[in-house]
């Protein structure tokens, strides 16, 4: 255990996730419709990097005029809250080993990938690729450095491998599975695929049972989850991350 590693990534976490709210308000809109470039009441946004990053507050209305809470119903503590937990679990159950970095640093990009998916069932190209690029290339690096916990050769072979299977599945039921999923599937696959096959498969599998979990419960709940597509980005997540927990804790 390593308290002040810990307590570190949860600042970091809390910090990262406070200032999500204006992009992920900015990025949540239908297909085919522009990236949000001013706040509710009309008022511009900046350009970037100030622009799009921050607690959704607009200077000139003074309100919460990045729309966040109205948005997606996430405000900044949620998001500060959500970041910092998830940060603070890895750096449990990973320690201080290299890839702890990247999987730091990949955090709140699926935090807002998430969010997005929640608010318009949509994962945007501008983070789904990068991701994956980004978490690739760190693996890379933390499989040079002493201590690492995995496989870079692995992690490849796992996002190329999980990548395919999505595709299949867009293919064979395209209402059900978004390309967009697909997309987010590499970065999922390289970050399992570190920890070797077992955890590709978990994390892989918890993500399906939790959708299935929760398109059940609106059903129950009054059956509008009935012919509804649910967003499945979130939930590839989550199953990513208990299996990353516990390929860090295995490692």
């Amino acid at each position: 255990m390593h308290p002040l590693l810990i307590a570190a990534a949860a600042s970091y976490g809390a910090l990262a996730g406070s200032l999500l709210v204006r992009p992920g308000y900015r990025l949540a809109v239908e297909p085919e419709e522009p990236w949000r470039s001013a706040c509710p009441a009309g008022h511009p946004l900046g350009a970037r990097p100030r622009g799009w990053l921050g607690t959704g507050r607009c200077a000139a209305c003074g309100g919460a005029g990045a729309g966040a809470v109205s948005a997606y119903g996430a405000p900044p503590v949620r998001l500060a809250a959500v970041t910092a937990v998830v940060c603070a679990a890895l750096a449990v159950a990973v320690g201080a080993r290299p890839e702890l970095v990247v999987w730091l640093l990949a955090v709140p990009a699926a935090v807002l990938l998430a969010t997005v998916d929640f608010a318009v069932q949509r994962l945007p190209d501008v983070l789904t690729l990068p991701l994956a690029v980004a978490v690739a290339a760190g693996l890379g690096v933390a499989a040079l450095l002493p201590g690492a916990g995995g496989s870079w050769r692995g992690a490849l072979f796992g996002g190329a491998v999980l990548t395919g299977v999505y595709f299949v599945l867009f293919l064979i039921n395209p209402r059900g599975m978004g390309f967009g999923d697909v997309k987010l599937a590499a970065s999922i696959g390289v970050v399992l695929g570190w920890y070797g096959w077992s955890t590709v498969f978990f994390g892989t599998l918890v993500g399906f049972l939790l959708a299935a979990g929760y398109g059940f419960s609106l059903v129950i709940a009054g059956g509008a989850g009935r012919g509804r597509t649910i967003p499945f980005g979130p939930f590839m997540a989550l199953g990513a991350l208990v299996a990353l927990l516990l390929g860090g804790l295995a490692a």
